[in-house]
């Protein structure tokens, strides 16, 4: 009977045994949705640490209020101008996460609040020959954007920038084609490693379909005769080590990180053999105790392919500036200023989009809720129209009440 209690014991201390060393076992089994800093995660690993097992989980459900002005509406269909506005649940992942060997690192997450090839939302692994040079394989992130690649479930707003987000406006003829300057998840290969504690670089070959496509459609350049892939680098100088992708967590108020980052990518033929975009991005942001500061400004260089027989090519800009402070140790205020030359540098015009919100943590009970607005204002179009059209699709006043758990 003792014998039995003790293999029981044993396996209920395996089972819930915590990571030794937080830090490194976030470097080494980043997942991208839940952080597991400075918290004991569930877990089941081997006794001589061989193997590691954690399943996580996140759900989000959120209200959302969008007012649109009378632009684009047609009165005579009954469009209002509330649309858009109810309950959603964003995100509801379920995923596991680990490392095995001493240098593999895996992660698989499923989103079941999406649809397709989307409900696959990752699955890689990463081989770690050592810290310089790391080898990750399946779907990922792509190594563009700060706001991108924070970890999901610690973001300082409930939404992404509109600048990174929203599709680029061109004349009304070449409306088919309006890719955004984000790049999210993809399928892909990428190379990556910290030289020195501080200088780190990724550079990959993605399929540059999203993360709506999990199968291999791509063929070859009809201009520039390369495999139509997205390629894409990033390199980052974090002067006080590996910087967390987090942009604020209560359990972590006495860091004191530092971030800067330049990154890079060409998707060739890109919508459905269209366009080749070219993007580039500059990135900063500073983690210091209770505060948390960030900017990013990015642009992307539209060209057409010679089938489409247009010659023409549109560069758009885009960024934003966002500032977060811990008034104490569970409520967090949230500042945002994102900019966007949605219609091309060729016209005059710009979108600015302030946003104000507020974070609540739950202590020790894995929820958080969120609260924003944001409004969005147009300034500098030289006609009406142009003014018109540059908001097309956007809510002016859009407020956002999210509830996450996670563990």
């Amino acid at each position: 009977m003792s014998r039995i209690k003790s293999i029981l014991s044993a396996i209920l201390m395996v089972s819930l045994l915590p990571v030794a060393s937080s830090a490194q076992y976030e470097a080494d089994t980043e997942n991208g949705v839940v952080s597991l800093a400075g918290r004991d995660g569930f877990s089941w690993s081997t006794r001589n640490g061989d193997f590691l097992f954690k399943p996580y989980l996140l759900v989000q459900t959120s209200a959302n209020f969008n007012y649109y002005d009378s632009e684009g509406l047609d009165p005579a269909y009954n469009q209002d101008n509330v649309a858009n506005t109810g309950f959603a649940i964003p995100y509801a992942v379920l995923g596991f996460t680990g490392k095995a060997f001493g240098i593999v690192t895996y992660n698989l997450s499923i989103n079941a609040a999406a649809s397709g090839g989307a409900l696959l939302q990752q699955a890689w692994a990463d081989v770690k020959v050592r810290d310089e040079f790391a080898v990750r394989i399946g779907k990922f992130k792509t190594p563009f954007s700060h706001a991108y690649l924070t970890t999901l479930g610690e973001t300082l707003f409930p939404s992404l920038p509109v600048s990174l987000t929203a599709p680029v406006i061109m004349p009304h003829s070449l409306n088919a084609v309006t890719p955004n300057i984000g790049t999210g998840f993809d399928l892909g290969v990428e190379v990556h490693g910290m030289i020195n504690g501080k200088w780190g670089y990724q550079a990959g070959l993605f399929n540059g379909t999203g993360a709506s496509v999990n199968t291999a459609t791509k063929t070859f350049s009809d201009d520039w005769h390369i495999p139509s892939l997205l390629y894409a680098g990033r390199f980052t100088f974090q002067p006080k080590g590996v910087m967390p992708a987090t942009q604020g967590n209560p359990r972590q108020l006495n860091l004191d990180k530092m971030l800067i980052g330049v990154s890079a990518s060409l998707n060739v033929e890109s919508e459905n053999e269209s366009t080749n975009d070219f993007r580039a991005g500059m990135e900063f942001a500073w983690i210091k105790n209770r505060l948390y500061l960030a900017a990013e400004a990015y642009y992307m260089r539209v060209g057409f392919t010679k089938r489409q027989k247009i010659h023409d090519s549109y560069d758009y800009l885009g960024g934003y500036v966002q500032a977060g402070y811990f008034i104490t140790d569970c409520l967090q205020g949230a500042l945002r200023y994102d900019l966007m030359d949605r219609n091309g540098l060729d016209r005059g015009g710009m979108l600015n989009m302030p946003s104000v919100g507020v974070n609540y943590f739950f202590r020790g009970a894995g929820l958080k809720l969120q609260a924003m607005y944001r409004y969005t204002g147009r300034t500098g179009h030289a006609t009406q129209l142009d003014r018109d059209n540059d908001d097309l699709g956007l809510a002016m006043h859009s407020a956002t009440v999210l509830l996450q758990y996670s563990f």
